[in-house]
């Protein structure tokens, strides 16, 4: 081997070539990205240009507004120029379709468009892909399976246990209540539903209000939702891996390390429960099981139960969807008729009138508090626990007005704009519980605090029960009063919550 061969200078040479090809390369893929993304926002701009929208970054979107903290508001002001729906741009390349009004509500839901996989996969890690992130043949099949979960022969008892979970918190509240200073009623509620839901679903034996873990399991489902909603809106933490070297992206895997771990006891109970032959023969005689129970005795045909990958994800879906939702609907009712106290007392004579002192209610009684339920929807008309859900056009669609959007597009259904727009409930901002007066009027679609739909809450009828059974007994024991100086901020992260919290005055009742 000749010496110039082993040249430093030739090698070097070689080695540089090696960088100016690999530059070049990389400054090819780039320029091809940039094309790539400048005809998809061509295409966009096309495809929504019967849907106008506020002035918009063409990088960036309207991401001022969707960063502050009265993004609801925005929203109003929007509804008043765009009567049914517009456009909103997360970023220069991703944009949503908000609509707000009754007939597109209807179209859309009345179709079975997979939900918007874009954005509820950022929330896969939390809940995994179970019936609220499935789409097509295995959502329809885990619908099924879980269906007879919410049987009315089941739901009737849940009655019962919902009330004792409820009476546990009214006891906390007495004595918080006692110096005549306002509490924070949201996280006291989230630990009431998660109590009733774990007892009820899970038939788990021990009260979650007072134990430590699930007000860590409380404050971890906070900061997910936190965690959701900015990282939705961040052009630059949609991708997973780029999001777990942020900081935002491991407080994200901490949260969901300290959920699961809630969950994984809850299953582990369960089973090692039912190795008891007694607690079998109970089930045995049900005409129906509960719902973690249907899980774990899922079988399919060829005689497999399911995956623990999957079991977890249903658990994590509903444990979080039946209690986080639920304590966002009953805090703001209570906040609404805390609010209005010529509302309240009329709710409150008729609970009187119905159950005495409360100690005995029952399934029965469901059925037979009308103006408490007037009062209830109202609120969570004014108030939706889930202010949006999205979806993502599997096949071109056409809106009785003429307008129209091409498949691929994402479209968001603003519950909270629907519920506000004033194109649908006149003073839509005035609690008025007359609307839902039986005989009253309205649109099939101008109601939806469930969604719609073959997609709509499955736990709909169980989250009535309970929102109906904690009112009720809160108005029996206490009145309540807003308190003037923290009125609260509604916002939304992934529920309705408050951005300062829900605070009322409680009073004893004699």
């Amino acid at each position: 081997m000749s010496v110039s061969a082993l040249s430093p200078t030739r090698s070097l040479g070689s080695f540089s070539g090696l960088l100016q090809v690999a530059f070049l390369l990389g400054l090819v893929l780039l320029l091809l990205k940039a094309v790539q993304l400048y005809l998809h926002r061509q295409w966009l701009l096309k495809a929504v240009r019967e849907f106008p929208s506020p002035p918009s970054h063409w990088l960036f979107g309207h991401y001022k507004e969707l960063q502050k903290n009265n993004e609801l508001q925005v929203l109003l002001k929007w509804i008043e120029k765009y009567p049914r729906a517009c456009s909103r741009w997360l970023w220069g390349t991703k944009t949503q379709i908000l609509i707000y009004d009754p007939d597109y509500m209807k179209v859309i839901l009345g179709r079975s468009d997979p939900k918007d996989i874009s954005i509820y996969r950022l929330l896969s890690s939390w809940i995994g892909y179970g019936l609220l992130l499935l789409n097509g043949q295995p959502w329809f099949q885990h619908r099924r399976m879980l269906t007879p979960a919410f049987h009315y022969d089941i739901l009737k008892p849940y009655v019962g246990l919902t009330a004792d979970s409820v009476r546990v918190m009214l006891d906390k509240w007495a004595e918080l209540s006692r110096n005549g200073t306002p509490v924070d009623i949201f996280k006291h509620i989230s630990l009431m539903t998660l109590d009733t839901i774990l007892k009820c679903a899970f038939s788990h034996p021990s009260s979650m209000q007072t134990d430590r873990k699930s007000q860590s399991y409380i404050r971890a489902i906070e900061d997910l939702k936190n965690l959701f909603f900015s990282r939705v809106r961040n052009l630059f933490h949609q991708n997973n891996f780029i999001y777990s070297l942020t900081p935002a992206g491991r407080s994200c895997t901490k949260a969901c390390q300290l959920a699961h771990e809630h969950t994984d006891r809850v299953i582990q109970q369960r089973k090692l429960h039912l190795q008891d032959e007694s607690e079998l023969e109970k089930i045995r005689k049900k005409r129906h099981l509960d719902f973690l129970d249907i899980l774990l005795f899922a079988r399919s045909e060829d005689g497999r139960g399911l995956s623990d990958k999957d079991l977890r994800a249903e658990v994590d879906t509903f444990m979080f969807e039946g209690h986080d939702t639920t304590a966002s609907g009953i805090s703001w009712i209570l906040y609404a008729l805390a609010t209005h106290p010529e509302h309240q007392q009329q709710c409150r004579e008729e609970l009187q009138s119905l159950l005495g002192d409360g100690t005995s209610i029952t399934w029965d009684h469901m059925d037979k508090m009308p103006y408490t339920t007037m009062c209830i929807k109202e609120a969570l008309r004014l108030y939706p626990p889930v202010p949006s859900v999205s979806r993502q056009l599997s096949s071109p669609v056409t809106f009785p007005d003429g307008r129209s959007l091409p498949k691929g597009l994402s479209v968001s259904l603003s519950i909270y704009g629907l519920h506000h727009n004033p194109h649908v409930w006149p003073n839509p901002e005035v609690f008025d519980p007359s609307r839902f007066a039986p005989g009253a009027a309205r649109h099939s679609h101008a109601f939806l605090p469930f969604s719609g739909g073959s997609r709509n809450c499955i736990g709909k009828q169980f989250a009535m029960n309970e929102m109906k059974v904690a009112v009720a007994l809160t108005l029996l024991h206490f009145e309540l009063a807003p308190d003037p100086s923290n009125i609260p901020i509604p916002r939304s992260r992934v529920v309705l919550s408050s951005e300062t919290g829900i605070h009322l005055y409680l009073k004893k009742l004699p």
